[in-house]
């Protein structure tokens, strides 16, 4: 059981490489393929796009293959489409491209954490994001040094080998994966299934939306933008722009690895604090005119402390709104946060268009904003039904 939990997070690693690939090799791509720099938001919303409708619709395909399979099949789709990605001859190539690469993420998604809900312990799904972490560190890296020799289709060439062998590695465990009546089926629950207009019309219910939007809007928005931020404003080359991604999502890992391992002295509250406090500094970093390095600094800050509000705010779902309704509640926070993730990249474009990259950190200071004050009339309002548990 031990060496299948292994290879559950390495393949919540595989998950992870795709993700911050586009962001560190489009100062790249665009330059070769002389298109607009905010293309690339284009790209990341069809991939948003694919991974929720494939989240929404891979439990008939789970029950059916089960998790080991599909997991297998879907990292496969992944590595073929980075392939694909390090051989397009145009930006239209790559637009089927990410379509397969969003449909493979949200079935590895879905399926993993609902394994690991239903077989492991509550740790263990704390620490399965650190190694989602590892991944979008990962590919960056991988990036920055294949900009130096092999150019960005050398990068996805060399993330695909990555991909390839951890999809390997999950073909070659499927065994492992054994089925039983008693444990490989979650079992049923009562609860309250709330439509989206009752719980729109919750003030506290709205409030955590928001909360979740801003705070993976923000991790959007540096991952995908970051780069090309440091490029055409502080006058980074592409490598080090790719380098410097590579630092913010290692902040990022850090952040989640450190809140797990203090969640056993920390209630989770107060590490959601710690969190928001970190990331005051980082958005100042961001806003003032620093020399390039400094600012990496803050990229670092805003991974490290965004990193972990998004999952303490999920294993809170229970307690802030009870176990009956917190299945509603929680497939309602998910899409939200995914909007965040769709409509980030987009909206950096658009301002970016406008105004200039220039103000790119303005919209990061923007959305702190929105989910502090948020975050703080959801407390206020918990405090009102004495519903602010300090125990977890």
């Amino acid at each position: 059981m031990a060496f299948l939990l292994i290879v559950i997070y390495i393949a919540f690693i595989g998950l992870g490489v795709p993700d911050s690939l586009i962001g560190s090799a489009w100062p790249a791509i665009h330059t070769e393929m002389s298109i607009p720099v905010e293309a690339v938001s284009v790209l990341t919303l069809i991939i948003s796009g694919c991974t929720v409708l494939s989240s929404m619709f891979s439990a008939g395909i789970l029950n059916r293959l089960g998790t080991a399979k599909v997991t297998a099949f879907s990292t496969v789709m992944t590595a073929a489409a980075l392939l694909g990605f390090s051989f397009a001859p145009s930006f239209w190539v790559m637009i089927p491209l990410a379509v397969v690469l969003g449909l493979g993420a949200g079935a590895i998604d879905s399926g993993l954490n609902n394994y690991v809900a239903l077989h492991f312990k509550a740790s263990h799904m704390n620490f399965l994001h650190c190694f989602y972490g590892i991944g979008v560190t990962l590919s960056p890296y991988i990036m920055s040094l294949a900009l130096n020799s092999a150019g960005w289709r050398g990068g996805y060439r060399y993330a695909f080998y990555v991909q390839s062998a951890i999809a390997l590695l999950l073909i070659i465990s499927v065994p492992l994966w054994k089925k039983t009546s008693a444990t490989d089926q979650p079992e049923e629950e009562s609860g309250v299934n709330l439509s989206l207009l009752q719980m729109a019309k919750m003030p506290e219910i709205r409030q955590v939306w928001i909360i979740m939007l801003a705070t993976n809007a923000i991790e959007y928005a540096c991952g995908v933008w970051g780069s090309t931020y440091l490029v055409a404003e502080k006058g980074f080359s592409t490598q080090h722009g790719a380098l410097a991604l590579t630092v913010y999502y290692a902040g990022m890992s850090v952040g989640r690895f450190v809140s797990g391992l203090l969640s056993k002295k920390i209630n989770t509250w107060k590490r959601i604090g710690i969190g928001v406090a970190i990331l005051a500094p980082a958005v100042i970093i961001m806003l003032l005119p620093l020399h390039g390095a400094v600012t990496v600094v803050g990229l670092f800050l805003v991974g490290l402390g965004n990193g972990s509000i998004y999952p303490n705010m999920i294993h809170l779902t229970p307690h802030n709104f009870g176990k009956e309704a917190s299945q509603s509640v929680m497939g309602s926070q998910i899409a939200f946060a995914y909007i965040g993730v769709m409509l980030a990249p987009p909206a950096v474009s658009i301002i970016s268009r406008l105004f200039g990259i220039g103000v790119y950190p303005v919209l990061l200071a923007v959305l702190y904003l929105i989910m502090i004050i948020a975050l703080k009339c959801f407390v206020n309002r918990l405090k009102k039904q004495n519903n602010y548990n300090t125990d977890v």
